[in-house]
């Protein structure tokens, strides 16, 4: 697998005497993904780790993969490390969830309704889900060790509000088959125009 990366300003005009913003701001940056064939990728994780910033969801935090009509919904969901995730089965029929993954070995025997503890995904990776009673069921769980995170859009895009500094952006899209994230480094200039900037990338096998 490669990454090329392209790093570009944005080319939006600005207002005439209209000043940088001061690095203490965070300010806009768009990450662009396409894949190798240049065509917007969406779907894709993308984190941003501030440096020296690594850190953990508080005890508090939890999110949820959901099951209906048989489908895991989110087909992909991104957490900070240490978020407790619910598996809330929604369907008549019950499920079997499970993953080999190394970062969380799973294993939710058949039910219905919602199982009465969590599973704290603790570890940074991609952790790949299955049902063992529905083949064609299939969900991913992205764990950062970030609270920046988002999924690209229909046009391959995830914005940030970002301040000053060098970051380290993670990515991960399924096409990859892979159970780590790519990393890149990331730059934030101390003076940036107020439309912000962006990154363009290629993110191909």
């Amino acid at each position: 697998m490669n990454l090329r990366s392209l790093l570009s300003r944005s080319h939006a005009l600005l207002l005439p005497g209209l000043l940088a913003c001061p690095a203490a701001y965070a300010l806009p940056w768009t990450v662009q993904l396409n894949n190798a064939a240049g065509k917007p990728l969406a779907g894709a994780a993308v984190a941003v780790e501030l440096l020296g910033r690594a850190s953990k969801a508080g005890s508090a935090v939890k999110s949820e993969m959901a099951q209906r009509e048989r489908q895991f919904q989110p087909a992909l969901l991104i957490v900070q490390t240490g978020t407790a995730v619910s598996f809330p089965n929604f369907d008549v029929v019950r499920h079997h969830v499970y993953s080999f993954s190394p970062i969380k070995v799973i294993d939710v025997k058949l039910y219905s309704g919602t199982p009465s503890e969590p599973i704290v995904f603790d570890k940074p990776g991609v952790a790949t889900l299955g049902c063992n009673i529905h083949d064609r069921m299939s969900a991913h769980i992205v764990v950062v060790d970030t609270p920046l995170f988002a999924v690209t859009d229909a046009s391959g895009s995830a914005r940030f509000d970002l301040p000053a500094g060098e970051h380290r952006l993670k990515l991960w899209h399924p096409s990859l088959k892979a159970q780590t994230l790519q990393s890149q480094v990331l730059v934030v200039p101390a003076h940036l125009p107020v439309s912000g900037a962006q990154t363009s990338l290629t993110l191909s096998e």
